[in-house]
């Protein structure tokens, strides 16, 4: 039996450039976690209404809104009760577009845009893309991102982010580890409930949730490179296929059987 809400969605990847790819949800009813990506996403509401959960929302979103998002931003879409939407989401290699930008980061001053310019230019940019196309497809999108986006400021650190710095490098660096959470407290000098106040304080999330989300991050980025699910699964710490099968439907509303099916040039 075919679960029809699986086939709602499709990810398009070409190797005239493997730094981007392109989600495309149709009439979909699905709503999501709170998650992270380590890319740069940009995308337009097709049809239907979504509230966009981030650090400056919630912010209600419509048929023609443009979504900028950047790596590491908290952040979560989700129809309006649950009633099927369609979007387009293009996600672009953070490291990729700094370079070609010559910045160190970049920052979206609004995440949500309303205007018909925006749409329009950002539902030229959502499209599956074709060899012969990659050159002005490429210009198309730093344009874009140059006109929506800004180089980001340093910034100090907060002082949770601070005090917890010792176990996000740790969880960036391994993320297929399992250090416990005690060890992780031990190695910031705090006792397990006060590192898990500051840990959510200076992430908005547990540590568990942290790094649960970098490892389908790190599967996702697998799965789209060819390798084997359950290769995948075990390269990210996954106890076994069906965690990461459970964990991946969960937060991307798609298996990641279906996700790795999307081959370049799709």
């Amino acid at each position: 039996m075919i679960d029809r809400a699986m086939t709602a969605t499709t990810f398009h990847r070409h190797p005239a450039a493997p730094w981007v790819e392109l989600r495309e949800s149709r009439a979909a009813p699905h709503c999501y976690r709170l998650h992270m990506h380590a890319e740069y996403s940009i995308g337009i509401v097709d049809a239907g209404a979504a509230v966009f959960h981030h650090a400056g929302g919630p912010e209600r979103v419509e048929a023609g809104s443009v979504v900028l998002i950047e790596p590491g931003v908290w952040h979560a879409c989700n129809p309006e009760d649950g009633a099927p939407w369609a979007y387009r989401m293009l996600f672009v290699q953070a490291d990729w577009l700094c370079a070609q930008l010559g910045v160190q980061a970049l920052r979206f001053p609004a995440r949500a845009r309303h205007d018909a310019a925006a749409a329009q230019t950002v539902h030229r940019l959502c499209q599956p893309l074709d060899e012969a196309g990659a050159t002005a497809f490429t210009a198309a999108l730093l344009h874009c991102v140059q006109r929506f986006a800004e180089p980001a400021q340093p910034t100090q650190a907060a002082p949770q982010a601070t005090a917890v710095a010792v176990a996000l490098r740790c969880l960036h660096a391994q993320p297929e580890a399992a250090p416990s959470v005690q060890a992780l407290a031990q190695a910031c000098g705090m006792s397990a409930p006060r590192f898990i106040r500051c840990f959510k304080a200076a992430t908005g999330v547990t540590p568990g949730v942290y790094r649960l989300n970098l490892r389908l991050n790190g599967a996702r980025r697998l799965l789209a490179q060819g390798t084997a699910l359950a290769e995948a699964a075990h390269a990210m710490g996954f106890a076994d296929q069906a965690h990461l099968q459970r964990a991946f439907k969960a937060h991307h509303a798609l298996t990641p059987g279906c996700y790795a099916q999307s081959r370049p040039g799709c």
